[in-house]
């Protein structure tokens, strides 16, 4: 009973995290709320979770790592492939950092042996897009930083992770091979990403198959995109691969296996609800979490320092800032050299290739921001050695992740809305000229679709009934005609469409308001059934969604 009442305790603290950082009157990281609500459990509660790292591993990482595949723009990622792999960020940057930051923390802290220095430097270099783009709804971010971000975390949540796995394996057994490090990783590598790829278009078949040949409870397909990430992890472990690829080959093979559009648009509807839940729980609960450990987490931090012959407690802030600034520095000096590189390379070729804004190259380094997969890694460090002894300083690793995590996301939050300020930006971006002429595509093969349905009820409905069909098909096409004449219309400009639109879209916004009152209204009063209210409210509120 206890362990249902901190499980329930912990999904309200998440819950009121989201109020609570738009109630405070001054801002505050998400994350460091969640934090101080976990502590303030501890405190009522008087009993905490007992943690076994590896089912943590297995709950936690398998389905954010499988999400941030899934709804990485594929085509940012395959457009920036170029940058995001000459900057290196992506494997280059962690291998630098794991390296540089290890051997800086293990001079550091003498105490804290060298493979959990190199595990807690491959831990805290993944980045969180996540992170970035709450900062980001603040202020504009440009498209393609937002895209090498976005893919440069996607790719380096997998090698951080794979990297933190070795380091602790160095440390449990004592022993490091680099030959038979580098023999394994291939294996890791690229069993872990096949069998992501397989076993999600397995999965995938087989759940079309089934729905063909008997149909499908409306659930169905939501509760297998929930399961694919762990099966694919548990799949790829059971051979010694790397589950951690896998689910994230898994969740971008699932971004392209949604284009077959078979999916019924209902069940997209609910399933991006439910993602949505389930990534806000996730992460929110891995914070939460780590302040209902912070306090004992704490302790074994000043002991470990004490053991290093540092008496004061004071020596944490040091390390924690002298880490945090290192991993900057670190950063930047990667990205400027491996810039220079590029533009060297592309000289080389016969490419005009310009020097990037200074903003835009620090923002990119300031924007390595850490959050929940850092967290739900170094959490996840052993309680013991394979002999039975503690894991050597594993409290203070878990205190200095959490501390770098909390300073990136302050330093993030204060300094890319000043670099970002009044960055020019394109009136009509690219994007805007792709989302036209796809939307004009689509309402011509809209309108021929139509027409051929037309003739096809014409044919089967007796004569009295042709005006009826007539009448509806015309209603329908003048909606896409009048599409196409907005995107079609060269010599109007840009901006008055866009305000047209606005103006548009406040107009409907304020009639579907009105009718979904009148729908509860009705309701209320008894004078249409639930099952009705629902089904019209439901209609009103997809039909609000696109113009929200």
């Amino acid at each position: 009973m206890e362990s249902i009442e901190l499980v329930l305790a912990m999904l309200l603290a998440v819950v009121a995290s989201g109020y609570l950082v738009r109630v405070l009157p001054f801002s505050l990281p998400l994350p460091l709320v969640q934090i101080a609500l976990g502590a303030a459990i501890t405190g009522v509660l008087h009993h905490g979770v007992t943690l076994d790292p590896d089912v943590f591993f297995l709950l936690f990482l398998p389905p954010l790592l499988f999400l941030d595949g899934w709804r990485i723009p594929k085509r940012g990622l395959l457009h920036d492939r170029g940058t995001i792999l000459e900057l290196a960020l992506a494997l280059g940057l962690v291998v630098f950092t794991v390296l540089g930051a290890g051997f800086l923390i293990h001079w550091l802290v003498p105490a804290m042996p060298l493979a959990v220095a190199f595990a807690l430097a491959a831990i805290v270099s993944p980045t969180d897009p996540v992170a970035v783009s709450s900062i980001a709804a603040r202020v504009p971010i440009p498209a393609r930083l937002m895209h090498i971000l976005e893919g440069e975390s996607l790719l380096n949540d997998a090698s951080g992770l794979v990297c933190f796995r070795f380091a602790v394996a160095a440390a449990m057994t004592g022993s490091f091979s680099l030959l038979s490090a580098s023999l394994t990783f291939l294996w890791v590598a690229l069993g872990g990403l096949g069998i992501g790829v397989l076993f999600t278009l397995a999965v995938s078949v087989v759940q079309q198959w089934l729905s063909r040949r008997f149909g499908q409870e409306s659930g169905s397909p939501i509760l297998v995109s929930l399961l694919i990430p762990f099966g694919a992890y548990m799949a790829a472990e059971v051979v010694e691969a790397s589950g951690i690829l896998a689910a994230v080959a898994a969740g971008i093979t699932m971004g392209y296996v949604e284009l077959s559009g078979r999916a019924l648009a209902n069940t997209r509807v609910q399933r991006s609800a439910v993602w949505a839940t389930v990534q806000f729980s996730l992460n929110g609960i891995v914070f939460v979490l780590l302040g209902e450990q912070l306090p004992h987490i704490l302790q074994g931090a000043m002991a470990s320092v004490a053991q290093g012959g540092r008496a004061s407690p004071w020596w944490l802030l040091v390390y924690v800032l002298v880490i945090s600034v290192s991993l900057a520095v670190l950063r930047y000096v990667w990205v400027q050299v491996s810039l220079r590189l590029s533009r060297w390379h592309a000289r080389r070729r016969g490419e005009d290739r310009p020097k990037p804004d200074w903003r835009l190259v620090m923002a990119t380094s300031l924007a390595g921001v850490r959050g929940a997969i850092t967290l739900a890694g170094v959490l996840t460090l052993p309680m013991v050695l394979p002999d039975g002894t503690p894991f050597p300083t594993r409290d203070l690793a878990i205190f200095l992740a959490t501390a770098v995590i909390l300073i990136s996301l302050v330093a993030a939050s204060a300094g890319l809305p000043v670099l970002l300020k009044n960055l020019e930006m394109p009136p009509e971006t690219m994007e805007a000229q792709e989302e036209n002429r796809a939307r004009h595509e689509a309402a011509t093969q809209g309108i021929a679709a139509i027409e051929k349905a037309q003739q096809g009820l014409l044919q089967k409905a007796p004569a009295a009934e042709a005006d009826i069909y007539t009448h509806a098909a015309t209603r329908v096409i003048a909606l896409y005609k009048r599409r196409l004449n907005d995107a079609g219309e060269d010599g109007v400009d840009p901006a008055q469409l866009r305000k047209s639109d606005a103006a548009e879209r406040t107009l409907r916004l304020a009639g579907l308001q009105a009718e979904r009152a009148e729908i509860f209204n009705l309701a209320r009063h008894f004078r249409i059934s639930d099952e009705t209210s629902r089904k019209l409210v439901r209609e009103i509120d997809l039909a609000e969604s696109r113009y929200r």
